[in-house]
């Protein structure tokens, strides 16, 4: 049952398959950001658009963290920074190709930081408690 904890311990042997869903995940966001507006879907829920970029970049904190797994302090503060930065360098770009019908929105890349450090503390949670397993 928790053979899954592996993925968060540094001796994982999951390291290659996580890198691998880390890059992909990462297109995904790229894919997904810069998709011309007018492709994308009206759904009538209530801040959906932060709500995607949140999970978007609690997926991306997770993700590379499991393909770099650590629990030392600077390797879980270089990834929230990374979503940090990617987050915004998107908006900005976003904000520079108009092209493709979208926005620069500071609250986009605040939701991308929010869900960044979201992720962060799930997979230190999820760490320590493989740790105390002794996994």
């Amino acid at each position: 049952m928790s053979y899954w904890l592996r993925l968060f311990t540094p001796g994982s042997t999951y390291k290659k398959s996580a890198r691998l869903v880390a890059i992909a995940w990462t297109l995904l966001i790229l894919i997904l950001c810069f998709m011309p507006a007018r492709e994308i879907p009206d759904i009538k829920v209530p801040f959906i658009d932060k709500w995607t970029h949140f999970v978007l970049f609690a997926g991306f904190s997770i993700a590379w963290l499991c393909a770099l797994p650590s629990l030392k302090w600077y390797r879980l503060l270089l990834v929230f920074l990374a979503s940090v930065l990617f987050g915004s360098l998107i908006e900005i770009f976003q904000g520079i190709l108009v092209f493709l019908g979208r926005s620069c929105e500071l609250m986009d890349a605040v939701a991308d930081g929010v869900g960044g450090l979201l992720g962060v503390i799930i997979f230190a949670l999820l760490a320590r408690v493989a740790k105390a397993r002794k996994l």
